[in-house]
């Protein structure tokens, strides 16, 4: 997996699924996938946005087929 980008450095592309969190003082929590869009955050099906702002974000894992 890779590793997680501060949101203050960069943000994902727009319409884009991603893994997020919240990880500060308070310590992490919220790990969730998100959707940025029109500089808001949505649920992944796009039904609801977010009333925080994630810290960090990373791309998805991409899976390997078995054998």
């Amino acid at each position: 997996m890779s590793d997680w980008i501060r949101c203050a450095n960069r943000r994902p592309d727009e319409g884009v699924v991603v893994e997020t969190k919240i990880d500060d003082a308070q310590g992490v929590r919220n790990e969730q996938r998100l959707v940025r869009s029109r500089g808001m955050w949505f649920m992944e099906d796009m039904v609801m946005y977010i009333y925080y702002n994630p810290t960090h974000w990373r791309p998805l894992a991409t899976e390997e087929p078995t054998p």
